[in-house]
């Protein structure tokens, strides 16, 4: 059994930074640290710096004092004034690339334009996009029908990893319907590569195997393109999830991981695939 693995995979720029923004807090200060809900959406991860000292919490109700730290989602800036009237301290670890989602929309929003985001109206990332701008732009959800009246101005941005075939499609249902269409491409293009090369992975693969979490919007849109190459696909947490009858009569196995997923959990997915190619065939893979 052959292993593929993608090329790109694992923590991206944006998760990165986050963390270690986070945790050079945590070695600066004795004092608490809180992250707003999950910092990124990977409960292992998140797990693991809460026994750090690093803790998340629902909402700002459940802070008394110390500091803290937002997202890599981003929150509106309604959030960042309620955790400054609670005498709480925040850390901005919002990755820049989403950073530039709301500073597009808002730029819209000031040159008159009626602006929509295309993204999920329940991810924290639409959220705080949306709330950046003062609730004054709506969001189109890529997998309903996009109804659309007639209009004079609107501009159009997208969560940072929608694919790029749902901000094509949006603009083709728009723009006959428009006098004036601006547009920011707001895809990050590392979400933009992977997106291309799972597609590529899943055709030479007999199976795919996406690594990441549950809540993960880029792991799931990876898992989903695959499964929309025909190749049989599996969205795995940990190496927990893996189950060795999926691999029986399969020669090739590709691997991904989405943008969230820490490479200690990559690496105990391989090593059990390794283990199975090896129970199989004898043929071992190493990263």
């Amino acid at each position: 059994m052959e292993i593929l693995l993608a090329e790109d995979m694992g923590f991206c720029f944006g998760v990165k930074r986050a963390i270690k923004i986070a945790r050079d807090k945590r070695k600066e200060t004795e004092n608490n640290i809180y992250t707003l809900g999950s910092i990124i959406h990977n409960p292992q991860v998140v797990e693991k710096l809460k026994e750090e000292g690093i803790v998340p919490v629902g909402n700002l109700d459940e802070i008394t004092n110390g500091y803290v730290v937002i997202s890599s989602h981003g929150v509106s800036p309604l959030v960042q004034d309620d955790i400054k009237k609670r005498g709480l301290k925040s850390i901005d670890a919002t990755c820049p690339l989403v950073k530039r989602v709301q500073e597009k929309a808002l730029e819209l929003v000031m040159e008159g334009y009626e602006v929509f985001v295309i993204g999920e109206k329940e991810h924290l990332e639409v959220q705080g996009i949306v709330g950046y701008t003062g609730g004054k732009i709506k969001v189109i959800n890529p997998e309903e029908n996009i109804e659309f009246k007639e209009k004079d101005r609107v501009g159009l941005v997208a969560q940072t990893t929608q694919t790029m075939k749902s901000l094509e499609d949006a603009i083709l249902k728009i723009l006959p319907k428009v006098k004036e269409l601006k547009v920011f491409n707001t895809i990050c293009e590392v979400t933009n590569k992977r997106q291309k090369e799972i597609k590529k992975l899943a055709k030479m693969a007999d199976i795919i195997i996406v690594i990441g979490g549950r809540k993960s919007a880029n792991t799931k849109r990876l898992a989903a393109l695959a499964k929309d190459e025909g190749c049989e696909t599996y969205h795995v947490e940990e190496v927990k999830d893996i189950n060795e009858d999926w691999f029986l009569g399969k020669n090739k196995v590709g691997i991904t991981a989405g943008a969230s997923t820490p490479d200690w959990i990559i690496k105990e997915v391989i090593d059990r695939l390794n283990l199975i190619a090896k129970k199989k065939e004898g043929i071992l893979h190493e990263r």
